[in-house]
């Protein structure tokens, strides 16, 4: 699978340099929406270097490194911020077809760091305020020195496919009459491969074989990395779960039902799926 990386435009640096009045991408978060400038059906990232010019009074700050070689920072504000003029507030999901790709990974990025900063604040080992490390991304906490680093809840998301045709399932938690790929959280212990195993039979009662990798996209919602995996079905008759799935049906190339957005892997998978 290829896809857009935030590297191309991006340097990860932890420590910011010591120019802090430069001007700035900034990625502002109210919960699950970003801060954008919408001008003539152009949206952009706020640049400035100074975010009292913008009325924004952010609860936490995090510098995240540089991207075209200018500094970038990822904010918090509060629930009550209203947004400037010519700015809107804007759920990151509905983002996607407005920014460029490697902007909106970025923007992934930046709103994981900004939950993550939010969420450990004190340490979860003695309950003590933490400290933001200056080499590293990382929380430590200077009592028991227990050190807090960000992370990922990694999940599979499968394409089944058994004599030509796609196993597509409906989601109970999923949008009304959409049907998506058999998915999945990682549990401990498991391997990848043993995840795809368990969520298909778990889901719809089938066995599967010929497990192999696809590609891997991070996913923001709020902090998962996908892992993409195709297989093939090897026994079994469909029996959902009645909790998670409440139906599943195999398809055909011309039978499939309306395609998931393009910013999520499982359309490169229906998509792979249909020139195999």
């Amino acid at each position: 699978m290829s896809r857009e990386s935030i590297y191309k435009r991006y340097e990860l640096i932890n420590m910011p340099q010591k120019e802090t009045s430069a001007d700035a991408y900034w990625f502002i978060f109210k919960d699950h929406e970003m801060l954008v400038e919408a001008n003539h059906n152009q949206v952009d990232i706020p640049f400035t270097s100074n975010l009292k010019s913008l009325g924004i009074s952010p609860l936490r700050t995090q510098y995240l490194g540089k991207l075209e070689g200018r500094p970038c920072f990822s904010a918090e504000v509060t629930p009550g911020t209203c947004p400037p003029e010519g700015m809107i507030f804007k759920d990151l999901r509905l983002l996607y077809d407005d920014l460029e790709e490697d902007i909106y990974l970025l923007a992934g990025r930046a709103v994981q760091i900004v939950n993550w900063d939010s969420s450990h604040q004190f340490c979860g080992k003695c309950g003590s305020p933490t400290q933001t490390m200056d080499d590293q991304t990382a929380k430590i906490c200077p009592e028991c020195g227990f050190t807090s680093h960000t992370r990922l809840s990694p999940a599979v998301i499968t394409a089944i496919i058994k004599d030509d045709k796609l196993l597509m399932a409906q989601h109970a938690h999923g949008p009304e009459n959409r049907y998506g790929l058999i998915a999945g959280f990682v549990e401990a212990g498991e391997t990848l491969e043993e995840a795809v195993k368990r969520e298909t039979a778990e889901e719809v009662g089938l066995e599967v074989k010929n497990i192999k990798y696809f590609g891997s996209q991070p996913w923001p919602y709020p902090n998962s990395l996908m892992i993409g995996f195709t297989a093939h079905y090897a026994s079994g008759e469909i029996k959902v779960d009645g909790n998670e799935i409440t139906d599943a049906q195999w398809f055909s190339k011309d039978e499939i039902p309306l395609p998931p957005s393009k910013m999520s892997i499982a359309s490169a998978l229906i998509e792979w799926y249909k020139k195999v």
